[in-house]
């Protein structure tokens, strides 16, 4: 299949760090990055890349790309997102779409009038932990499930100065971490009806200690889920990663991507060289399995994305699910200040 053109907008720890990687790593060619002073590392990444100073300039190059992706600053994504499609240029945006949901409900319009040319790069939908978990219940090996809880938790007493934790609007943990966790609860147990929130800033001016409620549809038989999800930065003793729970047993992940938990020692008592790799334990009281790792990983997503435009596969990550979480989201800065949980129609 031929490589997608890509035009990169920003070249900075997303940019570079996450979409210009996998980019690479799944034969795509960035052709063109908006960066004011990293055109070094552009011309030493991608040789004969353009540089280009703002948006205007990089759909100037329209007819030379095939994408447009946009890994600015979240502030700054509606802007972006909605040149591009203007511009008739498919885009993959860097979660959050927007920082509201009216922001991110105007872009999902706009897309589907321009031949929907929009998608959202939900990266976590395809993590072995996610892909597992996934495995598990549609075998049913959980049984029920009543309860999902997973932490995003790190312990940085001296938080780094970037936007993400100056900028009191766009930045923050809630729009950061909590649109992964919740895009991953309401693609393993359905939209999410009722919001309670517990949301703080208590090292930076953006918020870092972040905790939702969210009590799901329930099914025909009138269960619901309720997810447990939890984002912080002051956290001392962080705690397992993902814990589900369900009538036949429980899911357990103790750590993720190398952060420093207490309960990693679960994990220390497995051969390192175990095949295959495990991914979590399977728990009934002190009794414990590892659980075999899904196959899969980031990629996977930029390839959907090039069979997406060059073959008419499905749109990797519908834009209206991030809509939807832009819902919850607004709901639970509502939940937090009037400390009344808020009910989704």
């Amino acid at each position: 299949m031929e490589p997608l053109r890509i035009g990169l907008v920003g070249y900075g720890g997303a940019g570079r760090g996450i979409h210009a990687r996998l980019a690479r790593a799944t034969g795509q060619q960035v052709v063109a990055v908006v960066t004011r002073n990293r055109a070094e590392q552009v011309a030493q990444d991608w040789p004969g890349a353009h540089v280009v100073p703002d948006v205007d300039a990089l759909l100037a190059l329209r007819d030379d790309l095939d994408l447009v992706v946009v890994a600015s600053p979240t502030g700054d994504h509606a802007e972006h997102v909605r040149a591009a499609l203007e511009a008739d240029v498919p885009v993959l945006v860097d979660k959050p779409l927007a920082t509201t949901r009216v922001q991110a409900a105007a872009l999902e319009r706009l897309a589907q009038e321009r031949g929907g040319r929009l998608t959202v790069f939900q990266n976590r939908r395809w993590d072995p932990e996610q892909l597992t978990l996934r495995g598990l219940l549609d075998a049913g090996v959980l049984g029920r499930v009543h309860r999902f809880e997973r932490r995003w938790e790190r312990f940085r007493p001296q938080p780094q100065h970037r936007w993400k934790e100056q900028d009191a609007v766009a930045g923050g943990l809630l729009l950061d971490l909590g649109a992964h966790l919740v895009d991953s609860a309401v693609q393993l147990f359905g939209p999410v009806r009722r919001v309670h929130a517990e949301l703080r800033a208590l090292t930076t001016p953006a918020l870092d200690d972040v905790f939702l409620a969210l009590e799901h549809a329930p099914d025909v038989d009138g269960h619901h889920v309720v997810s447990h999800l939890w984002a912080g930065g002051l956290v001392g003793a962080p705690g397992p990663r993902t814990r589900v729970l369900g009538e036949r047993g429980a899911y357990l992940v103790t750590s993720y991507e190398g952060e420093p938990t207490p309960f990693s020692v679960l994990d220390d008592a497995l051969d390192a060289g175990q095949e295959p790799p495990h991914e979590g334990w399977f728990v009934r009281g002190a009794e414990r399995t590892p659980v075999p790792r899904a196959a899969g990983g980031h990629e996977d997503l930029y390839r959907a994305v090039q069979t997406w435009l060059r073959a008419g596969g499905p749109v990797p990550v519908d834009p209206a699910d991030a809509v939807a979480t832009a819902r919850v989201l607004d709901a639970a800065r509502v939940a937090a200040e009037t400390g009344v949980p808020q009910l989704l129609g």
